[in-house]
């Protein structure tokens, strides 16, 4: 199993990474959770949204490396109101249960209290628990739930919320 400390994290995107990214979230997402090609198209279009949109200032990206292959990941994007949307948090399943995930969020905290947003949330589905469980942890609390099937099957996706 990897170490922790073997990880680069990287705040900057190279050519292929956009298409690597969408493809490990199509990939994982499908296998673990069914999920169709409409959660790949999902990811596709916020990933071409935060591009277009990207401030270096307000933004940021974390790109998690192990042997030159990306295995985590994790985006911050500006929105209305000092606010900031996590989006797209993955952690591919080898990499799992090493702290990686805890320290993405711990990064994308001490970004959040620099730049002084006065709030951050982010969508995930009932079906990502652990997920859930680590957002709790990091302060987010559960605000919002709906029913979708954008996914290509119904899930219930939920809106966290945290606050400074």
């Amino acid at each position: 199993m990897p170490k922790l400390e073997e990880i680069r994290i990287r705040n900057d995107f190279v050519p292929g990474d956009l298409g690597y990214v969408i493809h490990l979230h199509g990939l994982c997402y499908g296998r673990e959770y069914r999920y169709g090609v409409g959660f790949e198209m999902y990811v596709a279009e916020g990933m071409s949204e935060f591009v277009r949109r990207y401030d270096p200032a307000r933004d940021r990206v974390w790109i998690c490396e192990h042997e030159q292959s990306i295995v985590g990941f994790l985006l911050l994007m500006h929105r209305e109101h000092d606010a900031a949307q996590l989006r797209y948090f993955l952690i591919i399943p080898e990499y799992r249960g090493i702290g990686l995930g805890k320290k993405l969020m711990d990064l994308s905290k001490e970004f959040l209290h620099r730049c002084q947003y006065r709030s951050s949330y982010l969508w995930t589905t009932d079906e990502l628990t652990t997920a859930a469980t680590l957002y709790k942890r990091c302060g987010f609390r559960l605000t919002d739930e709906k029913e979708s099937s954008s996914f290509g099957k119904l899930v219930r996706e939920q809106r966290y919320e945290v606050t400074f």
